[in-house]
């Protein structure tokens, strides 16, 4: 027996039970289930009014799922992919900044044991790395010379 189709509603709730969505996920999700895209629009509206969906809480999500691992630009430009600007992205951005270098070495040496270049070959391949996660140039440079804060 085939399962009953769902609302607009009723899959907007369930994507939003899984984990936090950016209102343009959202849209981009349900857009080929619904009717008109006005449609789509006012019920996203009515999540917001609710609390059901918040910019707020999606920025919070991707920091503490992505901080860990990437550095402020790559959060920057995941969050920008998802139609997020102003001062909540601003915001958490600013505080990963303080956080910066320790992250990115901790990154440093699970990746590559904690232990400093031999070759300038093996130096650039560690700053490559760094810098493909979203670490700034001075702190990729700090890391890889490994100079304390």
């Amino acid at each position: 027996m085939p399962a009953p189709k769902l609302s607009l509603r009723g899959r907007a709730l369930q994507y939003l039970a899984a984990r936090e969505h950016s209102r343009r996920e959202l849209a981009r999700k349900l857009a080929p289930h619904a009717e008109t895209r006005e449609q789509v629009e006012a019920l996203l509206d009515e999540f917001e009014a609710k609390g059901l969906l918040s910019q707020a809480r999606f920025v919070e999500s991707i920091v503490h799922r992505k901080a860990a691992r990437f550095g402020a630009a790559r959060i920057r430009q995941e969050l920008q992919a998802h139609g997020i600007d102003g001062d909540a992205a601003h915001d958490a951005l600013a505080a990963l900044q303080g956080t910066e270098y320790d992250r990115a070495r901790a990154v440093w040496q699970r990746r590559f044991g904690g232990q400093p270049a031999a070759t300038p070959a093996e130096r650039a391949k560690q700053m490559r790395f760094l810098a493909g996660r979203g670490f700034s140039t001075e702190v990729i440079r700090r890391v890889v010379r490994d100079e304390d804060d």
